[in-house]
């Protein structure tokens, strides 16, 4: 049934990628969140082998290295992984993602996916000609794309809880608990930051998100893209 599943959402995206509509593209992608996140709850299935959370390290290089690894951490926050920013190496941002592994892979399909559509949708972006300060509008808009592709996603991963059998939001409390532990020996101490923008392109960056189409779907791939041609 999850390999089914996975097929479908690869379909879907693929569609997505081929339309130039943004109606379109809106209406493949909430197709494909909403099946992402029954294959998340298909994940609990019981009568699976029981394992423990794991982790990995990934980084993000420049340009605009600190705005692609904020879109990561979300999209593995939305997918109920545990991501931290853990600063800069290894030539860019870093962050550390925990969860269990069904959600580690649709955190990485997704991220994967989501980086391209942000390139994409960046390198087309023509600031008015009011704009003055450019580069902060560029960087309002990557926040603005990556928290509406947040809502979305949480949208879709909330429905999913909803329609699943009774018992299901505590197997994923419990989950839960058990990814934060993991990220707790490893960070006892974590301070919690909140980004700030200036710019004026994060209206802009929303609308953009919200008619995102999730991209590619090369697992395993994860990360990789640059963005634009400017950044830090």
């Amino acid at each position: 049934m999850r390999e089914r599943t996975l097929d479908r959402v690869r379909k879907l995206l693929a569609k997505a990628e081929r339309t130039d509509n943004e109606h379109e593209r809106a209406t493949f992608m909430a197709a494909a969140s909403a099946l992402m996140a029954k294959y998340g709850i298909e994940s609990l299935a019981p009568g699976e082998v029981r394992s423990s959370p794991a982790d990995r390290v990934v980084t993000l290089p420049n340009p605009w290295a600190r705005e692609k690894a904020r879109l990561v951490s979300l999209v593995a926050q939305a997918v109920r992984c545990r991501p931290l920013l853990i600063g800069r190496g290894d030539g860019g941002h870093r962050v550390h993602i925990f969860g269990f592994a069904a959600d580690l892979e649709r955190a990485d399909l997704l991220a994967t996916s989501l980086l391209l559509q942000m390139a994409s949708g960046l390198s087309r972006v023509r600031p008015s000609p009011t704009v003055t300060a450019v580069r902060a509008y560029r960087r309002s808009w990557l926040l603005g794309f990556t928290d509406e592709v947040y809502r979305l996603l949480r949208v879709a991963e909330s429905a999913a809880v909803a329609d699943a059998s009774p018992g299901t939001a505590l197997v994923l409390a419990d989950r839960g608990a058990e990814v934060d532990r993991a990220v707790a020996e490893r960070y006892p101490r974590i301070r919690v930051s909140i980004p700030r923008t200036s710019g004026t392109g994060y209206r802009d960056g929303v609308e953009a998100g919200r008619h995102a189409d999730l991209g590619r779907t090369g697992v395993g791939q994860v990360f990789a893209p640059a963005l634009g041609s400017s950044g830090g």
